[in-house]
């Protein structure tokens, strides 16, 4: 039974990861579904992938509907000051969260539980509907409905001006890139001269930096972990190292030029930002 289970363990650990975001809470999942193995009648089990699927699945989703009754700031759980308390090598986790996508981790944490097991189970692992409906408790039709509603805020609303879009997706990517390489000359150029940085990471304190260059030499060097996002509908970036959301920045930009820069932090307001992932 052991060795069974040990062949099955690894995808077990993607389902709950994706479920949970969290490697320590899926390792957390994973042993509770070998206790309840453990604890089972094995005669009774026909298909022990699917039972373990199942158990697993259901596991996660009452972990997940009980860390939003506490009202759990999760990702205030999981900032960099609380990372050495974690009893995983931080860069396990991190090769984890980039195996999987760190923009998608983020937005699936967007999802209620019961979309989020949806999305994951059939979007990411085939599992079929009718395997699905009785796991979240509802129809299968129902369930079909709590896919179609994660796909679309994982993948985004259809935008009208995708030409407009992409042009600032362009802009944006070079404002990274180039504040990660230190390119002040190229900062400068992609700034309008009157644009402002609110950043509140300090103390809560949305700090202004105003003008061109200013702003460039504030952040030249920086944007390491910074990547393309959509905000709200609009071109945006998100930094979330591991799978860990630290800050979110959004974009005003007028004219082909960056007017203002808001960089958010704050656990409230990053719980208000709608984020969606963006196909390369």
């Amino acid at each position: 039974m052991e060795e069974q289970f040990e062949s099955q363990r690894n995808h077990l650990l993607a389902i709950a990861y994706r479920m949970l975001g969290s490697l320590s809470e899926a390792e957390d999942a994973v042993q509770e579904t070998w206790l309840r193995l453990h604890r089972s009648d094995r005669s009774k089990i026909e298909n022990l992938g699917g039972w373990l699927t199942t158990v697993t699945s259901r596991i996660c989703l009452d972990m997940l509907r009980s860390r939003k009754a506490r009202r759990e700031e999760y990702m205030d759980e999981h900032m960099p000051e609380n990372l050495a308390k974690d009893r995983y090598n931080p860069e396990q986790e991190a090769l984890l969260a980039d195996s999987v996508g760190l923009a998608l981790l983020v937005v699936l944490d967007k999802l209620k539980p019961a979309e989020r097991m949806a999305f994951v189970l059939h979007d990411i692992f085939a599992v079929p509907f009718s395997e699905i409906a009785p796991i979240v408790g509802k129809s299968e039709l129902a369930t079909r409905k709590l896919a179609s509603r994660a796909r679309q805020k994982v993948r985004g609303n259809a935008i009208d001006s995708q030409t407009d879009l992409n042009q600032q997706r362009k802009l944006v990517e070079a404002f990274l890139a180039a504040a990660y390489a230190g390119n002040f000359d190229s900062l400068v150029a992609m700034l309008d001269p009157d644009v402002v940085l609110r950043d509140d990471r300090e103390a809560g304190v949305r700090a202004e930096t105003k003008g061109a260059a200013s702003l460039a030499k504030k952040v030249s060097g920086h944007a390491k972990a910074a990547q393309v996002a959509l905000v709200n509908g609009r071109i945006g970036a998100i930094a979330a190292p591991g799978g860990r959301l630290l800050y979110v920045i959004q974009f005003t930009i007028k004219d082909e030029k960056i007017t203002e820069v808001d960089l958010i932090s704050n656990s409230a307001r990053l719980e208000q930002l709608n984020l969606t992932i963006l196909s390369d």
